[in-house]
């Protein structure tokens, strides 16, 4: 199992600078990656600091050597795909390959989609994210892609340079468990970033449901992905100085199925954006399984 942590793009966590710091730290620490939510304004009546993430991530990229770099996660239809796949290959050279691409829907919908004039139909929003996903690999293979769909168009135009990992950097679908269609969709590609029912962002998962998960998963995979590996990413709040309880907490999980451990503060913690605090869990290290 791997270990990353998990903030998000506003608060503290705005500033290039303490974002960077933070990436440090982590890698310092031993943990395998840093995730960063991708955001507009979150929640519109909340007004609060908020950074572009690939900016951020950018800082944190020319700030460390090893520790992978992405986002949890991207929504793929309220991003222009051309755009997208430019910056994710532009920091994945200037992280020599480092990226991991995390994409969903996104949310809130009605604040980071209507309050700029964008679809909010769940049907439409669906649509967009498969065709941009579609769209994003043919982008990074650096050849020349025409395209015209529903939603988006592209005439005979290349995106170079591509990306340093071939074919592309890895992609992971995001959805809510147990809705089936999302981890359909992430069957098709590198990886899942589940959220569940019973268990929102920041709280463990049942290991059974992610038991269910995987199995679901691997009975949709194609035939010619069946052998390749496939990551299942679940997290919350580990003990960092006690490695029974965080083999108690986590053993199940990987048991299960799940293949990174995500540490992750849930919503109405009054940490989730500090800076201090997460930086002080980054400091502890992973948890000691």
């Amino acid at each position: 199992m791997r270990f990353s942590m998990n903030v998000p793009n506003f608060g503290d966590f705005a500033d290039a600078g303490n974002l960077a710091a933070l990436a440090v730290a982590a890698e310092e620490a031993g943990w395998d990656a840093l995730f960063l939510w991708d955001h507009v304004v979150h929640y519109k009546n909340s007004p609060r600091p908020v950074g572009d993430p690939w900016m951020l991530l950018t800082a944190a990229a020319l700030a460390t050597r090893r520790i992978k770099l992405g986002t949890l996660v991207t929504p793929v239809p309220r991003r222009r795909p051309h755009q997208l796949a430019r910056q994710v290959a532009t920091l994945d050279r200037i992280s020599d390959g480092r990226v991991i691409f995390a994409a969903g829907l996104g949310g809130p919908v009605e604040d980071e989609y209507g309050s700029f004039g964008e679809p909010t139909a769940k049907a439409v929003l669906a649509e967009r994210l498969d065709e941009g996903l579609a769209l994003l690999e043919r982008y990074w293979t650096g050849q020349r892609v025409t395209h015209h769909g529903r939603h988006f168009h592209a005439e005979d135009v290349a995106l170079l340079p591509p990306p340093v990992q071939r074919p592309r950097p890895p992609v992971w679908i995001a959805g809510y468990w147990p809705n089936r269609r999302p981890m359909r969709r992430a069957a098709r590609w590198d990886g899942a970033v589940p959220l569940f029912d019973s268990a929102g962002h920041g709280r463990v998962p049942p290991a059974d449901e992610v038991r269910d998960l995987v199995a679901y998963v691997r009975q949709h995979r194609p035939e010619d992905r069946r052998d390749v590996p496939f990551e299942v990413v679940v997290g919350g709040v580990s003990p960092a100085d006690d490695a029974a309880s965080a083999r108690e907490l986590i053993g199940p999980l990987l048991d299960a199925g799940a293949t990174w451990w995500d540490e992750r503060l849930p919503m109405d913690h009054p940490g989730l954006s500090h800076l201090g605090t997460i930086l002080r869990r980054a400091e502890q290290g992973p948890p000691r399984l």
